[in-house]
């Protein structure tokens, strides 16, 4: 069929529209680069209306890492329309997250975290400020804080031994490690929050689901999403993660609004002071409840604000610590003379005759340089939580524009072998001098970040992390399945996981089979 000269036209005219919408793209990309007196880092080029998204390789910190090789310890990659830029270098990383680290103290908060955590509420993506600092506060000077850790001590301790019975039931047998590891400090968590509201059954069936839960939503908060990268399009909710993370959420909070019902009633029923006599007895959930009744009127805690925290807590402080036990411990038994050395020192200290208790743990040096060394090979959050700039500013000599999005790659800057000697071995005695600690003041070496977003759970993961894993080497050989072969590879997400699960079978080695009761 012919085509006349009209139909032409429109052909052309949507050829040309097309070019058109494509160079206007096109420009408003590299327009951006130039609309600040500074140039931006640099990095690969962007695609019109792509950016480098469609380059991206899902395992980020090893990708950011190699890209650091080409463009240097700073650059840029156009997620879409969003600028982010990617730091891997200590200098810089003092830069941003300490000397600049008031601007740089916000969070580019993606959909899926919106969507989590009742709109940004929490301590996580909330934007810096007093709502911020307050929450900061509630966590850390009372929730979190030594003395309200101590008062939970017989919990963790019980909490561990049933996990030390239950792989004794299983000696001889493969366990998955990381899954019980998980159930472990979830039911220390969930206990700490609600103490014994939940028993028995019910106990059991929320655990369940709770690691179902938590395993897909930390995808979800890890998944890269278009609704991020183009904000006009996040109503559309393209690849639906949106809406999986809100049903997950939902299911999370009928368990929350459930435990609070329950909570708020013994709390009426007893004055108010939930049947227990005295701070240290309370549990988490009824002390926020008493905040949110009595608390600061300028910037009064809500039952959103609770809500939010206890999402925090479960979500935030089950993956991290199950994830970095279970990847040490594979790191061990692929380095025996390093076991050996833990076992030595625990036999030394505790014998054999008595199990862990948490006041050994300041006695077991080597096994604190385990720790730092399993910290520093498998950070928790390998690209921390990424941090937005309030307004422009400069870093190194480039423009970080308002509002982009600020990874810092703590994974790479572990591994780098301008600072760490062999940086790819498990090597725990580089941290028995002392030199190193995760205070956030040395930027060489940082898991739980630094500044004023450093992780509010430290005194926390380092308690559940010492105990459990000086629990299992003390109580137990472990040993790979015949025929297994013991692989450390890792699986990128916003919590970094081993990417083939641990399962190993435990031998028990303590003297008196009454120990493991």
């Amino acid at each position: 069929m012919a085509i006349n000269n009209e139909q032409v036209g429109v052909i052309l005219s949507y050829v040309l529209g097309g070019l058109a919408l494509i160079w206007l793209l096109f420009m408003f990309i590299k327009k951006s680069d130039q609309k600040y007196k500074s140039p931006l880092p640099p990095g690969p080029k962007p695609l019109p209306l792509f950016g480098n998204l469609l380059s991206l390789d899902p395992e980020l910190h090893t990708y950011f890492a190699s890209l650091a090789q080409n463009y240097g310890p700073i650059f840029t990659l156009w997620l879409g329309k969003k600028a982010g830029i990617v730091i891997t270098s200590p200098v810089l990383a003092k830069e941003v997250l300490k000397d600049q680290d008031t601007i740089f103290a916000n969070r580019d908060v993606p959909a899926a975290g919106r969507e989590a955590t009742y709109g940004g509420s929490d301590i996580v993506w909330n934007p810096y400020g007093p709502e911020w600092r307050m929450l900061r506060k509630v966590c850390v000077r009372e929730m979190l804080s030594n003395t309200t850790l101590d008062s939970v001590y017989n919990l963790r301790r019980f909490e561990l031994q049933q996990t030390i019975k239950f792989f004794y039931s299983h000696a001889g047998k493969p366990v998955n490690v990381g899954e019980q590891m998980f159930l472990t400090v979830l039911n220390v968590i969930t206990n700490m929050l609600w103490g014994g509201t939940v028993k028995g059954e019910e106990r059991a069936s929320l655990g369940a689901e709770f690691r179902q839960v938590v395993t897909e939503m930390t995808e979800h908060l890890g998944s890269p999403n278009i609704s991020d990268f183009y904000p006009v399009l996040a109503r559309f909710d393209l690849q639906g993660i949106q809406k999986k993370t809100r049903n997950l959420a939902q299911r999370l909070d009928r368990i929350f609004g459930r435990m609070i019902e329950q909570r708020s009633k013994i709390g009426g029923l007893n004055g108010g002071k939930g049947g227990d006599s005295g701070k240290d007895n309370k549990d988490f959930l009824q002390f926020l409840l008493q905040m949110k009744d009595g608390g600061d009127a300028k910037n009064p805690l809500t039952m959103t604000h609770i809500k939010a925290l206890l999402m925090d807590m479960v979500v935030g402080g089950t993956d991290t610590t199950s994830n970095t036990v279970e990847f040490t411990l594979a790191e061990m038994m692929n380095k025996p003379e390093v076991m050996r050395k833990v076992q030595e020192e625990l036999d030394r200290v505790v014998g054999k005759e008595r199990i862990v208790e948490e006041s050994d743990i300041q006695k077991l040096p080597y096994l604190y340089a385990v720790m730092k060394e399993g910290l520093r090979l498998h950070p928790a959050l390998p690209l921390l939580v990424p941090h937005c700039p309030s307004q422009s500013c400069t870093v190194a000599g480039y423009t970080i524009p308002k509002g982009a999005r600020v990874f810092i790659n703590v994974w790479a800057i572990h591994r780098d072998d301008s600072i760490w000697e062999k940086p790819s071995e498990f090597r725990p005695e580089r941290f028995l001098d002392g030199k190193w600690d995760y205070s956030g003041n040395d930027f060489n070496y940082f898991p739980f970040g630094s500044g004023r977003r450093i992780c509010a759970g430290i005194s926390m993961a380092e308690r559940m992390f010492m105990f459990s894993l000086a629990s299992l080497i003390h109580s137990f050989e472990w040993k790979l399945p015949q025929g297994d072969k013991l692989d450390l590879t890792e699986k990128f997400g916003i919590v970094l996981k081993k990417r083939i699960p641990l399962v190993a079978i435990p031998i028990p080695r303590l003297s008196d089979p009454s120990l493991y009761e």
